[in-house]
């Protein structure tokens, strides 16, 4: 697992398991947004069986996927209220972490 730190409030990473929750609990992270469609690959883990195990391990999720359409404006207005409403440090996942990095930087200016 990749994790790239945007700033204090949020980081991305690609692709999650089930796996990988228990570190992301460890390094601080508070919760956790998905940003990925279910069903995009074969195999992926969908957002249901990450928020599942995640959601025992004391984690807030939210799911504001993002599919080949892009970011339209709902999505960026979601993710803006999952920034004011879940606990941070936050981590946001996709297939690599650019929609993830994509998205918060588009709430930049509505945000500030």
């Amino acid at each position: 697992m990749d994790i790239r730190k945007i700033n204090d409030e949020y980081s991305v990473a690609g692709q999650i398991t089930v796996g990988d929750l228990d570190d992301i609990v460890a390094m601080g992270f508070k919760s956790v947004v998905c940003h990925r469609p279910d069903g995009e690959v074969d195999g992926q883990p969908t957002f249901e069986t990450i928020q599942q195990a995640a959601l025992k391990r004391g984690l807030e999720l939210r799911h504001i996927p993002v599919g080949h359409t892009g970011i339209g404006p709902d999505q960026v207005h979601e993710f803006v209220d999952a920034l004011d409403e879940l606990a941070r440090p936050m981590l946001g996942y996709c297939r690599s972490g650019a929609r993830s990095t994509a998205i918060y930087q588009k709430t930049l200016h509505i945000r500030n």
